[in-house]
């Protein structure tokens, strides 16, 4: 049978619109970007990003709730807005490869928040 953190995160990937998986007390849910055709050194590489939430209060609901979002320049200002409007930490914008194209950009985001709410924020972020 399936605990409280797994049933949440079951739904937590269910808004973000991501695949989910649960191990060790964390949930992880997996956006595929199929939409974006990137190379890296000539080579096809799969663009996704992933958010999280671990450590939930039982009391509060709240967690520490994650995110890693793979976004091409032009879709980072609207994001960044949209996450920042809901109260939710820009904790870092950045590249990660050099020789991609198109090139990506990284925005990790995190918050302390019941995670079906963190949810619900990164997905209108995510549809902006």
């Amino acid at each position: 049978m399936a605990s409280n953190d797994e049933l949440i995160c079951q739904k937590f990937a269910r808004i973000i619109g991501g695949q989910e998986g649960f191990a060790g007390g964390k949930c992880v849910a997996t956006i595929n970007r199929n939409e974006i055709k990137v190379k890296i050194l000539g080579k096809r590489f799969r663009v996704t990003s992933s958010f999280s939430f671990e450590s939930r209060d039982n009391q509060t609901g709240r967690a520490l709730c994650l995110g890693r979002v793979a976004l091409l320049q032009k879709e980072v200002e609207n994001f960044v807005a949209s996450i920042l409007k809901q109260g939710i930490i820009v904790s870092s914008i950045h590249n990660e490869w050099l020789f991609d194209n198109p090139n990506l950009v990284y925005v990790n985001i995190e918050a302390v928040d019941d995670p079906l709410v963190f949810a619900r924020k990164v997905g209108k972020a995510l549809r902006n």
